[in-house]
């Protein structure tokens, strides 16, 4: 049976202080409107605050029937006790205490270990939905190790699908030419600034059946207010890149669409997505970007863009026409 997640899903870095600290309570608050909101898919990894995010997910997650919700994580880095570095700040972007570090570690017993681990750290008794997590350096292993522990869960029923998350499309594609995976995370490869996903990835999906989730359609912030900003991919945008950004912003204003609902939009237009999954720092960044989620963009500006030579011809558009 097909999981069924909602067209926009809550994206849950933010609930492990990515960048900044936020409260237990805000975090909390935030997957409750994210559920008010009428989301009911929510994706989250060991990575993440060092567990703080999947501890504080299946918190809030707790107060909400099991049935009714979509719950994602992921494998790859195991998390091992630092003693000599809780005093210390992570290192990866999260404002958390350096209390655990993370290995690299994709066979089967780092993916069996990982997953109860994860278990443990969200206080429920199954996830639907475990992705091999970045892993670039690793193809093989993953290959060898992590993608055959859990097919041997879902063959087992303790997932319902499995899959992959990166944030590059050409080895995703690899994964599904050389695996029977059910759905991948595709961060920030099929956005308003950059869509080689197109090349194979979501053609290939579309053909062997498996589902897509995009992540990082605002392309780490560049694309997430009106103004395009200065950051692409969590690192200082090119100056080039931002004028195209605002060459963009000023065609979707022309056709009364901010920046940042044309973003979620586009790769809510594929057949081959089946939700795209945006984090927030708390829950009024939850209700803006559902009513961006909800806004009407014209077949029109599609139009303009690829006429501009802004977005590529092969976008699919308005209602899934090409």
């Amino acid at each position: 049976m097909e999981i069924p997640l909602s067209p926009l899903g809550l994206g849950c870095a933010q609930l492990g202080n990515l960048y900044h600290a936020i409260s237990d309570e805000t975090a909390a608050a935030t997957v409750r409107r994210a559920w008010d909101e009428g989301i009911r898919y929510f994706d989250t990894a060991p990575h993440y605050g060092l567990g703080l995010s999947e501890t504080r997910l299946g918190a809030a997650l707790r107060a909400f029937p099991r049935e009714e919700y979509v719950l994602s994580t992921k494998v790859g880095r195991v998390l091992e006790p630092n003693p000599g570095g809780a005093g210390a700040r992570d290192d990866q972007g999260f404002a958390v205490p350096a209390a655990y570090k993370r290995r690299w570690d994709f066979s089967r017993d780092g993916v069996l270990r990982s997953f109860e681990d994860s278990l443990t750290r969200l206080g429920l008794d199954r996830v639907d939905i475990v992705y091999v997590h970045d892993p670039d350096d690793h193809f093989e292993e993953a290959l060898s190790g992590a993608f055959p522990a859990l097919r041997e869960l879902r063959d087992q029923g303790v997932v319902r699908a499995f899959g992959a998350g990166m944030n590059q499309a050409p080895m995703l594609a690899d994964f599904v030419k050389r695996t029977d995976l059910d759905v991948l995370l595709v961060a920030g490869r099929y956005t308003l600034l950059d869509q080689p996903a197109l090349d194979e990835l979501l053609p290939l999906c579309l053909d062997r059946g498996v589902r897509v989730v995009a992540g990082g359609a605002f392309n780490g912030g560049i694309l997430a207010t009106a103004e395009p900003g200065g950051f692409y991919d969590y690192a200082e945008a090119p100056p080039e890149l931002v004028e195209k950004a605002r060459r963009i912003a000023a065609i979707c204003a022309r056709h009364g669409v901010e920046l940042p609902e044309a973003a979620l939009a586009l790769p809510m237009a594929h057949p081959a997505v089946a939700s795209v999954v945006v984090g927030a720092h708390d829950p009024s960044q939850v209700s803006v970007n559902a009513r961006r989620a909800r806004a009407a963009v014209p077949s029109s500006l599609w139009t303009e863009l690829v006429d501009a030579g802004l977005l590529r011809p092969d976008v699919v558009i308005a209602e899934g026409v090409a």
